[in-house]
């Protein structure tokens, strides 16, 4: 049958049901509906934001057969696929880098299907059919291009044999290599790191402090209130920070998306990471728990305490995952640092289509560089255990 591409200024012009029956959209509580909806409502997303909706549908005699959630975007904000440098040489060339149009999550650099599918089966045929639709928006639109960013490998393969150029970056995430405990985990390192960590562990139960992880009703509109707190505390303390999220989709997704609740079932959904000194809460991090996957996403603290941010956000995350059986744990972009505490060098993945002729060819010579540096930079996973 003939597909009919659809583009759709709000999720709600696609029924809930039929985009969370979609392959993939049960991989992660943020590729809900609900979650993309929560977006919306509360002004996260949106023409202020930068973030103006532009989902793709593909319908066939009417059924939905795969969606894809894009946005049009007026600046490169909340991406994390950093193509500034990008920005920059188009307006040297005289050629208006935005608007561009993105395939993503908002303020989500975590790995995930971005084309959901009504059959898995499907997915590999209906990549190039995304890429050539990306490329028809483009130029209907003329917009400077097209992005994917944070697809599986798979999907980035896809796309770039689809002509999409293919970018590759660099995250450090857990991987569950079949630990039956946390001492299993500390097994692999060499004797010096696993006194170290297990030294760091120790300092934050020798101050008093005490670490849990709520889910479902116990996360209270009063806990919300103090993650939130912790959010932006956390944004304000850096001069790159940005505030992308408000109080009120804080609010909309832990009522929706509570893990262990009604409305997330099997599919997890928020959960929060606390640090208490008595009654005293001094610390928290909002995570996202799929079925297969844990996803670190916010930190805050009210006071800086040795060690403790190193035990709310990996450590008793790594624990946590370990116990239910969880392959991995993305903490979010950045930070070498995880490199010592057992985070492993990860590829992550984009794909991009530029339309002036002379930029793609810059970005595409770059990208084959770019790629060769992380790959090499990636290829012993051994060495966070070293």
């Amino acid at each position: 049958m003939e597909l009919e591409a659809h583009v759709h200024g709000t999720i709600r012009e696609i029924p809930e049901d039929e985009w969370n029956a979609l392959h993939g959209a049960g991989e992660a509580p943020f590729l809900s509906w609900a979650w993309f909806d929560a977006l919306e409502r509360t002004g996260c997303v949106g023409e202020a934001a930068g973030w103006l909706p532009h989902h793709i549908t593909f319908r066939a005699g009417g059924a939905l057969l795969a969606a894809a959630p894009a946005y049009l975007k007026d600046n490169s904000e909340g991406e994390f696929v950093f193509d500034h440098g990008w920005a920059s040489a188009s307006h040297q060339i005289g050629a208006p880098y935005y608007p561009k149009l993105v395939v993503a999550v908002p303020f989500t650099p975590a790995t995930s299907p971005r084309l959901l599918v009504r059959r898995p089966e499907d997915r590999p045929a209906l990549l190039p059919v995304l890429a050539e639709t990306l490329r028809r928006l483009v130029a209907r639109s003329r917009i400077s291009g097209a992005h994917v960013l944070f697809p599986t490998e798979d999907e980035a393969a896809a796309l770039a044999g689809a002509e999409m150029a293919h970018r590759c970056g660099i995250q450090f995430q857990f991987e569950n290599e079949g630990y039956a405990t946390f001492d299993d985990f500390l097994a692999r390192f060499n004797a010096k790191r696993r006194h170290q960590i297990r030294r760091e562990m120790r300092e934050v139960s020798t101050q008093g402090i005490a670490i849990e992880t709520l889910r479902g009703a116990d996360i209270t509109p009063e806990i919300v209130d103090v993650m939130f707190g912790f959010y932006v505390s956390t944004v304000e303390k850096f001069a790159w920070g940005r505030q992308y999220l408000n109080r009120a989709f804080f609010e909309e997704i832990v009522a929706r998306l509570r893990s262990g609740g009604e409305r997330a079932g099997s599919r997890g959904g928020v959960e929060i990471v606390l640090a208490r000194e008595g009654k005293r809460v001094i610390a928290g991090a909002l995570n996202l728990a799929g079925p297969a996957a844990l996803y670190g996403r916010y930190w805050g603290a009210s006071e800086e305490r040795p060690f403790l941010h190193f035990n709310v956000c990996y450590y008793h995350p790594v624990e946590d995952c370990i116990a239910r059986g969880l392959r991995r744990f993305e903490p979010g972009a950045g930070g070498s640092h995880k490199l010592v505490r057992g985070f492993a060098p990860s590829v992550t993945h984009s794909a991009h289509h530029i339309a002036h002729p002379r930029l793609d060819a810059a970005v595409r010579e770059f990208l084959t560089r770019e790629r060769a540096v992380v790959r090499a930079r990636t290829a012993d996973r051994s060495v966070a255990f070293r």
